[in-house]
């Protein structure tokens, strides 16, 4: 899963439309540079967690930006590099500048596997068993969960959604793609089964953070923020 409280530094500065909308349909947090003077400025306190960076625009300054970001980390910072493919002999004796590439135009599905695969580190192998988002934490160990500290009492079914929902923040889930992912076939309830655990997991939650969980009217349900809101 994307995690929310690590940013990603995306260039160019826009970047392209179908870039943009994957990485926040992916529910990663970015941030998009024009320059590595903007990438400095722009850092986060923690780091950038990675680099995406689109070649297709300008190559040279694709490479510069790398070149540059590396040499001014000792620690590299993970870089997936997006190129057309008459761009791939580029790639070729610069293994040192990236981590890893993908085609376009890409498809979304490949690009949200390969930075799950780029951004997986020790530390992410470690917590791996906890999903957290915000004051919520769920231990995928032991089944259990909390808010702001407070144990909630679920059954196996509203963990099973609150996991999914917390797992994809900031995506939008029709009633029948719920049904599919989380009870795994057409269950006999039909979408009133996710409505009935939508309203259960709200009041346990409590009224504090029943927001977290928003109807998007005419579709479905959203967990957490996207960054469309902004």
């Amino acid at each position: 899963m994307a995690d929310p409280t690590r940013m990603l530094a995306v260039v160019p500065d826009p970047p392209s439309p179908e870039l943009a909308r994957t990485l926040d349909l992916a529910g990663y947090s970015w941030k998009a540079v024009g320059s590595i003077g903007a990438a400095g400025e722009a850092e986060p306190d923690g780091g950038w967690a990675g680099v995406v960076i689109d070649a297709t625009e300008s190559v040279e300054n694709a490479w510069s930006f790398l070149r540059t970001i590396r040499k001014h980390h000792s620690d590299p910072i993970p870089a997936l590099v997006l190129v057309a493919g008459t761009q791939l002999d580029e790639l070729e004796h610069r293994d040192d500048m990236f981590d890893d590439f993908c085609l376009t135009p890409f498809h979304p599905a490949e690009l949200e596997a390969r930075l799950r695969h780029l951004l997986t580190s020790e530390t992410d192998v470690v917590q791996a068993d906890l999903v957290e988002y915000g004051d919520l934490t769920l231990n995928l160990e032991t089944y259990q969960a909390s808010i702001g500290g407070r144990p909630l009492d679920m059954t196996y079914m509203e963990y099973e959604l609150l996991k999914f929902l917390t797992q994809n923040p900031g995506k939008v889930f029709t009633r029948e793609i719920l049904l599919s992912r989380v009870w795994g076939y057409e269950y006999y309830g039909g979408a009133r089964t996710v409505d009935v655990h939508i309203r259960r997991l709200r009041a346990k939650l409590g009224e504090e953070h029943a927001g977290l969980i928003q109807t998007v009217r005419s579709v479905g349900y959203r967990f957490g923020q996207s960054r469309w809101d902004g």
